[in-house]
């Protein structure tokens, strides 16, 4: 069987500073991480009606998941080497799902995949 693709997002508004600031640390972690993971950046704003009942509390939201499993959503820190380590953790350890928070529609990792 082939391994799963790693897909990490970050899941913005453009209205937020946090957002803007945090931006080019994800583009630092997706050149670090170049050919070994996907990378999205995602504002929810924009893609509300794609990603559907999405209820994101804080920005910026960091996503990652290996194929179609989740296997972290939660607010992230601008610090590059905090996020680094939850890729590395995804991209080294086997997959274990984790139930994705209320308002976090099941099928999230597919529903962000499709937006490229």
């Amino acid at each position: 069987m082939a391994a799963q693709r790693v897909l990490v997002a970050c899941l913005c508004a453009a209205w937020c500073g946090s957002c803007r600031d945090y931006r080019p640390l994800f583009d630092q972690l997706a050149a670090q991480f170049e050919g070994q993971a996907e990378f999205a950046w995602v504002d929810v704003e924009d893609e509300a009606d794609r990603l559907g009942d999405l209820d994101v509390e804080n920005f910026p939201t960091l996503m990652i998941a290996i194929g179609d499993s989740l296997q972290f959503i939660g607010p992230v820190a601008p610090q590059l080497g905090t996020a680094a380590r939850l890729v590395r953790s995804a991209l080294d350890a086997e997959p274990a799902a984790i139930a994705a928070p209320n308002g976090t529609p099941a099928d999230l990792p597919a529903r962000i995949r499709a937006l490229a």
